[in-house]
């Protein structure tokens, strides 16, 4: 029986990028966005161009009533799903000072990358732990931020965002570790998305400059293959880690 996988916000960028390094590995995959548009449709005829087990499964991660049933659907077209990869994310209404941050930003932060992640994968974690499971290796593998360590003063609802969706990682892990579930946090710094075009560039010469110790920016292929690599177990008896995907961004150094 062939591993599951549910890739939240994988219409493009980071997910779209995970989704492929999983089919890769082996597994079969559930494309998640909010709505059943051209842009997920056309993901999922990426994926099973290339022979890929591959499904649509369109719902907004933020309808926390929805998540039990969207569960249930991909296991019905697909099998038991062993992996979920919590990638579904958004930015700022506006970068600018924390002082003029509105209520509605706020709200669409905390929601989106915190409080829809919390409670996806709780609905997960109850599905798994209602059934007897084979051997396979099962996961929750979470797409938090740099910014979860790292200030941006003009992004702040960004930021605190983020640190409270690492900290669900932590609780995570350590609620399912004895129950045969491991939790990651893979935390991005710099990469070349849709969600990051308006400044990338910028930060583009700032890490040939050695911003990053590695000196590039990174891309969505770079984390696939370590969200693939996580939920494939090649980091036997570990849970919990934070994964710090940011070329060496936060490595401190004078």
């Amino acid at each position: 029986m062939s591993r599951v996988a549910l890739v939240t916000g994988s219409s493009r960028g980071i997910g779209l990028a995970a989704a492929k390094a999983l089919a890769a590995e082996g597994f079969a995959v559930a494309l998640n966005g909010p709505a059943d548009d051209e842009e997920l449709r056309a993901a999922v005829a990426t994926l099973a161009a290339s022979g890929a087990r591959v499904i649509a499964a369109p719902f907004d991660v933020s309808d926390i009533a929805a998540h039990t049933g969207a569960l249930t659907r991909i296991e019905a077209a697909l099998g038991p799903l062993t992996t979920l990869v919590n990638n579904a994310g958004v930015g700022v209404l506006s970068r600018g000072d924390l002082l003029d941050v509105t209520e509605a930003s706020w709200d669409r932060c905390l929601t989106i990358n915190t409080k829809a992640m919390f409670f996806l994968s709780q609905a997960f974690a109850r599905l798994l732990l209602s059934r007897e499971r084979g051997p396979d290796f099962h996961a929750i593998v979470n797409v938090t931020s740099s910014n979860a360590v790292a200030v941006a003063v003009q992004r702040a609802e960004y930021c605190a965002s983020k640190a409270a969706a690492a900290m669900v990682s932590r609780t995570l892990a350590a609620r399912l570790g004895a129950e045969g579930i491991a939790v990651y946090d893979v935390q991005p710094g710099l990469i070349a998305t849709d969600m990051t075009a308006a400044v990338i560039e910028g930060y583009r010469a700032r890490a040939e400059a050695g911003l990053t110790l590695i000196p590039r920016v990174g891309t969505p292929g770079d984390m696939g293959a370590i969200i693939a690599s996580l939920a494939s177990g090649r980091l036997p008896y570990t849970t919990g880690q934070v994964i710090s995907a940011d070329g060496g961004l936060l490595v401190p150094r004078f």
